[in-house]
């Protein structure tokens, strides 16, 4: 018999594991940031392969972020959902830091379409989460360029990430955030983005507004579109 008194919490074991990883990963992505940023890296035969091994390690540190998240259950006193008045052109600069060594060694432009001086409440560690799995997702999709939109209205702000690649299966489109939908196993894809950005989503509320994510088709180069609405 197993005794289940003695046994650790094996969710807990496995969220430290993943917190482990995601150091881990974050070391190696890191490592391969400093080379591609190597002027004389781009002269070797082995840089898209260092370019493409970047795009995966940054993959997968960002599923670990939010497996960990999910874990932890943002909003709890173990991780504080904290929404604050923000710059959006902080969050620019922040989001085109953070992938900038990557759009460049795969020769990807990233389009900025953003009011200057824009402010909108919202967590800010955690949207510039969702906008950054949003623009990995479109690294792997778009032809050669990504554009980020800030558009504001007078119940939300919409934040869209969109690209000029062939768009998304009408499939995905209908299966929405739904973690049900399951893991495709022709794209590898688990939905767990898709998830995490919706949880998020939701928890930014305002006289009676809640925030959503979708994905469309079209938007200025009139391929995949993911948008994120905050109230």
């Amino acid at each position: 018999m197993h005794d289940d008194q003695n046994r650790p919490d094996l969710a807990l074991f496995l969220a430290s594991a993943a917190h482990d990883m995601k150091n881990s990963v974050g070391m190696l992505s890191g490592t391969l940031e400093t080379l591609l940023a190597d002027d004389a890296a781009k002269q070797t035969p082995a840089y898209q392969q260092m370019a493409h091994m970047l795009y995966e390690t940054r993959r997968l540190n960002d599923n670990l972020i939010q497996l960990l998240a999910l874990y932890k259950d943002v909003g709890t006193p173990s991780y504080p959902f904290d929404p604050q008045p923000q710059q959006l052109d902080y969050l620019v600069e922040q989001v085109q830091a953070q992938n900038g060594i990557l759009l460049d060694s795969k020769n990807i432009v990233l389009e900025v379409d953003c009011p200057e001086g824009l402010v909108w409440i919202f967590d800010e560690d955690l949207v510039i989460g969702v906008v950054g799995h949003a623009i990995n997702n479109a690294i792997r999709y778009t032809l050669d360029k990504i554009r980020l939109v800030a558009r504001p209205g007078e119940e939300f702000l919409e934040l869209r990430v969109e690209d000029n690649g062939r768009g998304y299966p009408q499939a995905m489109i209908d299966a929405g955030m739904s973690i049900k939908s399951g893991v495709d196993f022709t794209t590898g894809s688990t939905g767990l983005g898709l998830y995490f950005s919706s949880e998020v989503a939701k928890m930014h509320r305002h006289r009676g507004r809640q925030g959503s994510v979708f994905l469309e088709n079209g938007g200025t180069f009139g391929g995949g579109c993911f948008v994120l609405r905050l109230p």
